[in-house]
């Protein structure tokens, strides 16, 4: 997606955190849970605040969706417990909503389970981003069959699509994977993949599950988001959506090592797990 490949500065994200503030305060009452509103908006604000207008609209949005953190303002305005989201309503239409997870954050105290690297080098050399370096590994190390205990394989990158019950919105899916369990369930699984300075977001979780509604309404969905950590470390999750609001199932980390870097020590470790 090109919005992801945007550099950050600081003068560019002061005019973001200036226009998305200034969406908020126009449409925001306290006692609010959600409210609507539109990228054509960004106009005017902009005329009035007498800013550049930013030369990709849907990167602002997209900054404060996957990647940096709400405007303090905004911020306040959250009663204990909830966080902002920034959901997709309809073409440039979006949806500030209150939810009580808005990112998915690595826990910094779970052990590291290594796993012999298969990544072949030629693939780790020329990978032209985290995200894609990400993508491949979990591919190639079959990590969402060691997370999830099911048979996958890799149907599709970076899907793009439109969903009926996001107003029709265009969404991406970083990879979809399909799956069986030795049941004979045949399960779809969307993987949500992020590297550098992008968070994991329940929001595109909650595009994935609805893609996957549409798409494969036969099929379990799901959903599994990947983080690149510090150390080489790869932590894996799952999420299941409980209402409107986005959990998580279960998390794994897991460290891509050679082979002779597992002791025997670290065999009998997570054979007791």
């Amino acid at each position: 997606m090109a919005e992801k490949n945007s550099a950050e500065n600081p003068k560019k994200q002061n005019r973001y955190s200036a226009i998305i503030g200034t969406i908020f305060k126009n449409h925001y009452k306290p006692g609010k849970k959600q409210f609507e509103f539109s990228r054509d908006e960004f106009v005017e604000i902009a005329r009035s605040l007498r800013i550049d207008l930013p030369k990709n609209l849907g990167d602002t949005i997209y900054s404060f969706r996957f990647r940096t953190a709400l405007p303090p303002e905004i911020l306040s305005t959250a009663p204990k417990g909830m966080e902002w989201v920034i959901e997709l309503a309809g073409g440039a239409l979006y949806r500030f909503r209150l939810a009580k997870l808005a990112n998915i954050v690595p826990n910094p105290n779970m052990i590291a389970i290594k796993i012999p690297d298969a990544t072949p080098e030629i693939i780790a050399t020329y990978a032209l981003s985290d995200e894609q370096a990400l993508l491949a590994k979990v591919r190639y190390n079959r990590l969402i069959d060691t997370f999830l205990g099911l048979t996958t394989y890799s149907l599709q990158n970076h899907l793009r699509t439109t969903v009926k019950a996001m107003g029709d919105s265009q969404i991406e899916i970083d990879e979809i994977y399909v799956g069986v369990n030795k049941h004979g369930e045949q399960f779809a699984l969307p993987v949500q993949a992020k590297g550098g300075n992008d968070r994991l977001s329940v929001v595109q979780t909650a595009q994935d599950l609805a893609c996957c509604r549409e798409k494969f309404s036969g099929l379990t969905c799901r959903p599994i988001s990947a983080q690149f950590m510090s150390d080489d470390v790869i932590a894996m999750f799952e999420l299941a959506l409980d209402g409107e609001d986005v959990k998580l199932v279960e998390e794994k980390h897991y460290r891509l090592v050679p082979s002779d870097q597992i002791s025997g020590d670290d065999l009998k470790l997570y054979a007791k797990r």
